[in-house]
């Protein structure tokens, strides 16, 4: 297998399920910055020109939560999809909830500061992403009282899905008010096979360049 992906980006989540899975797989970085996602070679693989994206075999994979159920089954035996129709549902549930409404009022913060021309962006359109994301980050706050993984009594595909938008939120200060969110993060990414995290890999980038 092969995984293509830069940096602090969601490519974390999909190395973070296959570390966990102790699967093989090659990492091919594709240089955002660079410009090499809108290469021909890499437009092949993926004409939305965005990353991760996941060959195995025959199979190109794109989408970060895609991918991390994909491994999941793939590798069913090593439990990182619940067994349990039940728990699969709850899983899928807390990942879609995650990409949706904790990553979307992200993104609108990353492309109204920095990805979009300057002369279209909504200095407003951030402060509201940031109220979005805290009124469903409380949702998750409240869920995660008593627990350890987001589904279940181990980890899942929920945890790799959202531990890493989790992070994400923090580099913003939006999990501050947040204890077990804030706690819960800080378990997932001391897990020995645990990805870098956003701002490690940032750094990284840096020393590199």
């Amino acid at each position: 297998m092969k995984l293509y992906g830069f940096g602090p980006t969601r490519s974390l989540r999909a190395r973070w399920a296959l570390q966990e899975l102790d699967a093989e797989f090659e990492f091919v970085p594709v240089n955002l910055m660079a410009g090499e996602h809108r290469h021909p070679d890499f437009l092949r693989l993926n004409p939305a020109g965005k990353l991760p994206v996941l060959v195995d075999g025959d199979l190109v994979l794109t989408e970060s939560a895609a991918i991390v159920m994909y491994l999941a089954e793939k590798y069913g035996a090593k439990g990182l999809m619940p067994a349990g129709l039940a728990q699969r549902a709850q899983a899928y549930r807390w990942s879609l909830f995650a990409v949706t409404e904790l990553e979307q009022p992200l993104w609108r913060i990353a492309k109204h500061s920095f990805l979009y021309p300057e002369d279209k962006r909504l200095p407003e359109d951030i402060a509201l992403a940031k109220e979005e994301f805290v009124a469903m980050a409380a949702v998750l706050e409240r869920h995660m009282d008593g627990r350890e993984f987001i589904v279940g009594n181990g980890m899942s595909i929920a945890d790799c899905v959202t531990a890493y938008v989790l992070d994400w939120g923090n580099e913003h200060g939006l999990i501050d008010g947040f204890a077990n969110l804030k706690a819960y993060m800080e378990r997932m990414y001391a897990r020995p096979r645990a990805p870098q995290r956003i701002a490690q890999a940032m750094a990284s980038l840096q020393a590199a360049g």
